[in-house]
């Protein structure tokens, strides 16, 4: 498999502050990653250094073997077109003024990126399961597990090859839950997409991802075959994390 994005010796500091320490990590094409880890583990800060939304105090991010330079536009454009993010609220992620069909448009817009643009809509909202009468609807009129079902269509406008999902079913309940992960499993599958889960939740990385990183206190503790850290964890912070699932089927 090919490294599509790493992270090689990233620390990330703020107001002296370490929210990263060191940390190195390879995301190969076609694999799916769960990143793990409780509140203050340094998730957010690598998940917005993934996006580009901020950088490194030290080392560097690797994008097809390149460095990823904020500065460089035609590399960013380039890279904002094929790492797409899912975030946790889709009720704050999606602009309640806008139409479906514009919200899901909006990255085809902004990236330039060429074709009919109604047709990718309706191809994108059939994709999640949604009709394509959608499109003419506000987020307003759909429920929460609708409403994230809208955030993944328009993440998958622009046929990303990565897709990050922070947290994406956090805030839905047991039936929706399963339905979307479900779908991302369906998606991942037949459009050949290389998944990064940012999640608390340790379960839920295990129903999806062949590999897991585990955080604590913005270093990497563990990480290896999903199956491996889940049978045979060599950290107590792994077997805290696992110890705190009332059941965990895998």
């Amino acid at each position: 498999m090919t490294n599509l994005l790493e992270l090689q010796g990233v620390s990330r500091t703020f107001s002296q502050v370490e929210a990263l320490k060191d940390v190195n990590i390879s995301i190969s094409s076609h694999q799916s990653t769960g990143i793990v880890g409780e509140s203050g583990a340094g998730k957010s800060t690598i998940l917005n250094i993934l996006l580009g939304l901020d950088q490194p105090s030290q080392g560097r991010v690797l994008w097809e073997d390149k460095p990823l330079n904020p500065r460089d536009r035609t590399l960013m454009r380039e890279y904002r077109h094929r790492v797409q993010a899912v975030f946790q609220d889709p009720r704050s992620s999606l602009d309640p003024r806008m139409r479906v069909g514009n919200i899901i448009a909006e990255p085809l817009r902004s990236l330039k990126i060429p074709g009919d643009r109604n047709l990718r809509v309706r191809e994108v909202l059939e994709s999640v399961g949604l009709e394509a009468d959608a499109a003419n609807r506000f987020p307003s009129q759909f429920s929460g597990g609708q409403r994230q079902r809208i955030a993944i269509a328009r993440a998958l406008a622009p046929k990303p090859q990565v897709l990050i999902a922070d947290e994406p079913v956090s805030a839905l309940d047991v039936s929706v839950k399963a339905q979307l992960m479900d779908l991302f499993h369906q998606l991942k599958e037949t459009l050949g997409l290389t998944l990064i889960m940012v999640s608390h939740d340790i379960a839920i990385v295990s129903q999806l991802c062949e590999q897991t990183i585990v955080l604590k206190d913005g270093e990497v503790v563990e990480a290896g075959a999903t199956t491996s850290v889940l049978h045979s964890p060599k950290e107590p912070y792994t077997r805290q994390l696992l110890a705190a699932i009332p059941q965990l089927h895998v």
